[in-house]
């Protein structure tokens, strides 16, 4: 019985780690709301999101 309990315990804490790191990526990834600046050869351009 103890055996199986672990079992549950590794696959709710595989599953919450999953999650985690899912959600992490997507707000990496995820774009910036608000102005952005950018500075190249043509100068400077201001962009709103």
């Amino acid at each position: 019985m103890m055996r199986s309990n672990l079992i549950y315990l590794a696959l709710g804490a595989l599953v919450v780690l999953v999650g985690v790191l899912g959600y992490s990526l997507y707000q990496e990834k995820k774009q910036p709301d608000g102005v952005q600046l950018s500075i190249g050869s043509k100068g400077v351009t201001i962009e709103k999101k």
